[in-house]
């Protein structure tokens, strides 16, 4: 629990961070284009806010593709649409 709020209070910037960190924070913060091959999911039923994927689909450079999960499934993929999950990770090598 510590853990998770702690990290809530530093995407808000109200906590530090691990200072060992800060130079590759502030190359993510440049939000380079990202080159390897990705595939984006979202839940159906994401309530949290969000873009719209076509707003962040240039950032990719490589070969991209995105999943709109169904099922009423919202932004913990890993645990509310583990197969879909799965599927991705094993199908992005294939991309």
């Amino acid at each position: 629990m510590a853990i998770v709020i702690h990290n809530y209070r530093w995407r808000l910037g109200l906590a530090t961070g691990e200072p060992v960190y800060d130079a590759l924070e502030a190359r993510l913060a440049a939000a380079p284009a990202i080159s390897v091959p990705t595939i984006t999911l979202e839940g159906d039923a994401n309530g949290a806010p969000h873009p719209d994927p076509t707003a962040y689909r240039n950032k990719f450079t490589g070969r991209y593709e995105h999943r709109l999960i169904p099922g009423g499934i919202g932004h913990n993929l890993p645990q509310e649409a583990p197969r879909a999950f799965a599927l991705a990770v094993i199908d992005v090598d294939r991309l």
